[in-house]
């Protein structure tokens, strides 16, 4: 499981993620209104948990433009503000659920826990891109009918780019969603992942799929 947690607060996003990682939920910590808004756009996870006092922006606003995008993921709101008009908002922008602070961290967990049981009924089971075929429930891939084995991080590397296929992602998007935020995108272990990756997916294939955009990062489609 995969959690996004847009929060301010350091050192309440920092007990948050050592709590997740105690139950073996990855966890990535945006701390803006645009940090999260990038992150939960460029990335992949099974629920977002969102603050809403935000420096730059509120989380009520964040929410609704991600559901603008079409960004289904669930998202559990995070407030200090107790009134209902605030939940009612929440609710209305598109949150699935609303937590106030303070808060214990096990019915957070419980929360988190059941919104993630909710996302394989709205995410897609299969991703597919030209004649390459991605079966995400069963982490299968094939090209053109023929089955190619790949790692968790080939996997993880693949799926990130089939969901943004014909968009210019940078290495720190990558990065974030494949390792995590601490991962360093200056050195080469990324670049020795895409190759890796090219030689089992396109190097005997066609069209090509992975391509390299100098100064930009890489784009992925025919």
């Amino acid at each position: 499981m995969r959690v996004l947690v847009v929060e301010d607060d350091s050192d309440l996003a920092g007990i948050l993620a050592q709590g997740f990682g105690e139950h073996h939920i990855e966890t990535v910590v945006a701390a803006t209104f645009a940090h999260g808004h990038e992150r939960a756009a460029l990335g992949t996870y099974d629920v977002i948990v969102l603050d809403v006092l935000l420096p730059d922006g509120d989380g009520f606003n964040l929410c609704a433009a991600l559901r603008a995008r079409r960004i289904t993921t669930p998202i559990l709101m995070l407030t200090a503000r107790d009134a209902v008009d605030d939940r009612v908002r929440g609710l209305e922008a598109g949150a699935d659920d609303y937590l106030t602070k303070p808060f214990a961290f096990r019915e957070l967990l419980a929360r988190v826990r059941a919104l993630g049981r909710r996302r394989p009924a709205i995410a897609p089971e299969r991703l597919q891109v030209a004649n390459l075929d991605i079966d995400l429930a069963a982490r299968r891939v094939a090209r053109s009918g023929q089955a190619i084995p790949l790692t968790a991080r080939e996997f993880a590397l693949l799926e990130f780019f089939a969901r943004h296929e014909g968009i210019v992602v940078d290495r720190a998007a990558i990065a974030a969603h494949v390792w995590d935020d601490n991962h360093d995108p200056f050195t080469n272990v990324l670049e020795v992942l895409v190759r890796r990756l090219r030689r089992k997916i396109d190097d005997e294939f066609e069209p090509k799929l992975i391509h390299t955009i100098r100064g930009a990062g890489y784009r992925f489609g025919p």
